[in-house]
């Protein structure tokens, strides 16, 4: 079971990201539905259809946080790796990682941050405090898109508010000073997460359509296998299920059960 890590870098982005989605609810609703649509009963409907992505985001993101990427098993035992010098039977695929003192399977990597393996690591982000890798990329997935959705949404609210001008408007100077402030907040804070989280969602996608993992980009060790189908692709991460299910994150992640089991103890 993953532990939670004291990284400080990661604790701060987790401070952060909370503190922007739970700032931009307070906006939406109380600056800009509430003053702008509270008599309306699409105020209503927006309200409901944003803290619904709201809520999918903070799931999200504690599945990702939370969830086991992939991690490796450490061996009960000191290992003998002479047999690989030796042209053992161990896979070719398989490699032996210096700091964990252990066999780890194919495309597993070490993270220097987690200090295990982690299975198909794609890279640890400290937005998570987390490693992306086999087991969670679908939830880290999920949590750029509801954030991307989140600040197009924002955005969206924030424009039609002050173009369309409503009787319902507070005339207070104060309220409406009030309001345009935390509208320029909000609105800042949207554009730069939604333009960041969406350019990673871009490259996380490619790298599961290419099927090589950012750290295998880096190495250039190239395409892992043989050319697949796109959609057999999404599948291994998304998984099994219907398409129209993989947006959601209370289903579990999927995991390869056709590999063997890595017997470590050898």
């Amino acid at each position: 079971m993953p532990v939670f890590r004291g990284d400080p870098c990661g604790i701060t982005c987790l401070i952060l990201t909370y503190t922007a989605i739970f700032y931009a609810d307070y906006v939406v609703i109380h600056w800009i539905i509430l003053q702008t649509m509270s008599t309306s009963l699409w105020g209503a409907l927006h309200a409901v259809v944003f803290n619904v992505l709201v809520f999918m985001t903070l799931m999200a993101h504690m599945r990702a946080v939370f969830s086991d990427p992939g991690i490796v098993p450490l061996p009960q035992s000191r290992l003998d790796f002479s047999d690989i010098h030796a042209g053992g039977d161990k896979s070719d695929d398989w490699t032996i990682c210096a700091r964990c003192e252990m066999y780890r399977p194919p495309r597993a990597h070490h993270c220097r941050i987690c200090q295990r393996c982690i299975r198909r690591m794609d890279h640890h982000c400290p937005w998570i405090n987390n490693c992306v890798g086999e087991w969670n990329q679908k939830y880290f997935l999920q949590f750029l898109m509801f954030v991307g959705l989140m600040s197009i949404y924002a955005v969206s609210l924030i424009a039609y508010s002050w173009i369309k001008a409503c009787p319902e408007c507070s005339k207070d100077m104060m309220v409406k000073q009030g309001r345009l402030l935390h509208s320029v907040i909000l609105s800042m804070e949207s554009i730069l997460f939604g333009l960041f989280v969406l350019a990673i969602m871009w490259d996380q996608l490619q790298a599961i359509l290419t099927d090589e993992t950012a750290v295998e980009q880096v190495k250039r060790q190239g395409p892992y296998r043989a050319r697949r189908p796109k959609m057999a692709l999404l599948r291994e991460v998304c998984g099994r299920g219907r398409p129209f299910l993989w947006i959601f994150p209370c289903t579990g992640a999927p995991r390869n059960t056709t590999e063997p089991s890595y017997d470590l103890t050898v």
